[in-house]
């Protein structure tokens, strides 16, 4: 089945942005949630097979209720394959870093995403990349050096490392993603990696899954229904609105992180955070701004 296209679907931009800053929240409140599943003992590869297990059903009749059933065939296996290979190691990157750093220091630095699929997409696509978004590169960086400030030994090697490797697997991810759309739309891809992520994560949960009290097994509850609404809320936004329209959204997950540090752990985050969580935030803005011009181009040109 082949997505609509963008002119052929109605242009609802109140909807898609609250539908966007619900997903935002809750993917704040799921990554917490691994934070102090960890702390009590759950394994890492528990929170994973829990946040796909419970998020397939409900993604499973969201899809069915809204593009239909035929959203559940596809003939691309393999490349859904690809997606959930990259997608599923991407994500226990992203789980590994909240449990690592404090959560305003991993979502700030899950903000480099737009900076690794510039790279990405200049080295693996051949994409033209001119000196405006080489200089928004830089200015990503620098501002991740500002925040992690190395001298001052206040950040974990391995916190920023494990950040920063997902939020280049998750660039990876933006890429397949614009080859698997050309064919499907955003409801099967959801439906395939959901799926076939499962059988590996089942497979290690034979060594790896637990016994837990009632409030271990509420936050592993929590992790998969809030991931699996913001799985939802977040492809049901692109209905209604682009890209373009709804990624400020995103960048407020900074707010929702701290806040819920804060509150948690008494947590928050140091000026040279803010100064380079600026940098990062104006450098993902200034990406998309291009790449929005560029779109605008091509489109013109065709």
């Amino acid at each position: 089945m082949s997505p609509a296209s963008p002119s052929a679907r109605p242009h609802r931009p109140l909807t898609a942005i609250g539908l966007r800053l619900i997903a935002v929240i809750c993917l704040s409140v799921m990554f917490i949630a691994v934070r102090l599943a960890d702390a009590r003992g759950v394994h890492i590869v528990e929170s994973l097979f829990y946040r796909q297990a419970l998020a397939l059903p409900v993604a499973a009749l969201w899809i069915a209720m809204t593009t239909g059933v035929g959203s559940f065939r596809t003939s691309r296996v393999g490349a859904h394959a690809t997606r959930m290979i990259v997608g599923l190691t991407g994500m226990i990157l992203n789980f590994l870093s909240y449990i690592l750093l404090l959560p305003a220091e991993a979502v700030t630095i899950g903000f480099t995403m737009p900076i690794f699929a510039t790279i990405l997409s200049a080295l693996i696509l051949h994409e033209a990349t001119g000196i405006h978004r080489w200089s928004a590169v830089l200015l990503g960086f620098v501002g991740v050096i500002i925040m992690v400030r190395p001298d001052a030994g206040h950040f974990p090697a391995a916190g920023v490392a494990v950040a920063l490797a997902g939020a280049l697997f998750t660039a990876s991810v933006s890429l397949i993603l614009r080859q698997l759309s050309r064919t499907e739309n955003s409801g099967t891809i959801v439906f395939w990696f959901t799926l076939l992520s499962l059988p590996p994560l089942g497979v290690a949960m034979l060594f790896y899954g637990q016994a837990h009290d009632a409030a271990t097994w509420g936050l592993l509850i929590l992790i998969g229904v809030a991931g699996g609404i913001a799985q939802i809320c977040m492809t049901a936004a692109l209905r209604w609105a682009p890209v373009s329209v709804v990624l400020m959204m995103d960048y407020s997950s900074i707010i929702w992180t701290t806040l819920l540090g804060w509150a948690i752990w008494g947590s928050w985050p140091m000026v040279t955070t803010w100064i380079g969580a600026a940098l990062i935030v104006a450098s993902g803005l200034y990406i998309t701004w291009r790449e929005q011009i560029r779109a605008r181009r091509l489109t013109s040109i065709q």
